[in-house]
């Protein structure tokens, strides 16, 4: 099932299901189905079941009307996630990013999964993501999947998490790059240069549904792999393209990791870390390292970014400069000269 949150004319969200661009709000579908995700997620052992008998007997109901998708404003599907983690999963970026900055792979890698915490209260999906001056200093996409938690659980086993996860997304891990550099020579973050904008959807993939795509996860690992080609364009150019499936740490290994002396609860949400050449930092380092006329590129107000990953759709933003109170910029540089 595709599933998707959407602004209703009501002004709250809906809970829906997608079918060849046609929305069935969840209620419509069901009385016993609930309108929103989190509900959802928190129910899921009863909603899920219920939501697919509905979902495959769709046709047998020619009373029950879609809306067309393109009539609908989307919202995130998870509106509000309970947690946002983001992981570190792909060797191929890991050691790209080491590379061009002198740096040598590090061996720590290979020995556990990462992840760092951030802000679950700025996830948007699909449209417009308003950016403050100083976010514009290097502003970057970063081209990944997440996951979003299905059930509450503990001390998770790699081998038992495929049924902690419910469904799979696309993720753009937006990135104000000198803010978080900044930060990080005090062996900090990433925080203030990822906080203010987090884009998932366009909607959330329920893993029956990918089932002809799974494929074996790297040697050595525990979990479910998908072959899924990932791409990303800025203005209509295609900058990066991967694979899902080239996540060397699957996303039940961070499940495990995630879940050690730690209680995961549905609306959480992983993320899987940048596919390989799936940001400008990336692009702009190895591009410098073989040719010393490279010249950077950087997301700029107006840039329309469209990440996709097969079978999850496409999601689409377009970069604008927030309005801001000018006073708070001279407040800014008060405080720093104090």
């Amino acid at each position: 099932m595709k599933l998707i949150s959407y602004l209703h004319r009501n002004g709250k969200e809906q809970l829906a299901i997608l079918v060849d661009d046609l929305v069935y709000n969840m209620q419509d579908l069901h009385k016993g189905l609930v309108g929103d995700m989190d509900s959802f997620l928190k129910h899921w052992a009863a909603q899920y079941p219920l939501a697919l008998q509905a979902y495959k007997h769709l046709a047998e109901q020619p009373d029950i009307k879609g809306i067309p998708l393109r009539d609908l404003r989307l919202l995130s599907p998870v509106t509000h996630p309970t947690s946002l983690r983001d992981g570190y999963a792909f060797r191929q970026h890991v050691e790209s990013a080491r590379r061009n900055r002198g740096a040598q792979m590090i061996a720590q890698f290979d020995e556990y999964p990462v992840f760092y915490f951030s802000n679950h209260q700025s996830v948007q999906g699909a449209g417009e993501i308003k950016c403050m001056p100083d976010h514009f200093q290097k502003l970057d996409f970063e081209l990944e999947c997440a996951i979003v938690v299905c059930r509450k659980g503990r001390n998770i086993k790699a081998n038992e998490a495929a049924d902690y996860i419910g469904g799979l997304m696309v993720m753009n891990d937006i990135s104000a790059r000198t803010l978080q550099m900044e930060e990080m020579l005090l062996n900090l973050g990433p925080a203030k240069g990822k906080d203010f904008a987090t884009i998932l959807g366009p909607w959330l993939v329920t893993t029956e549904e990918l089932k002809a795509y799974e494929v074996p996860c790297k040697p050595g690992h525990i979990g479910q792999s998908w072959n899924l080609a990932m791409t990303a364009k800025v203005n209509g150019n295609e900058v990066s393209r991967g694979n899902l499936s080239d996540m060397d740490w699957t996303f039940a290994e961070l499940i495990e990791r995630a879940s050690y002396g730690v209680t995961l609860s549905p609306g959480d949400v992983i993320g899987s870390g940048t596919v390989g050449t799936g940001c400008f930092l990336e692009l702009n380092g190895t591009g410098k390292l073989h040719d010393g006329n490279y010249k950077e590129q950087w997301l700029q107000a107006g840039d329309t970014i469209e990440l996709e990953i097969a079978e999850l759709g496409k999601l689409v933003n377009k970069i604008t400069a927030e309005t801001i109170d000018h006073s708070i910029l001279e407040n800014k540089k008060h405080a720093v000269k104090s």
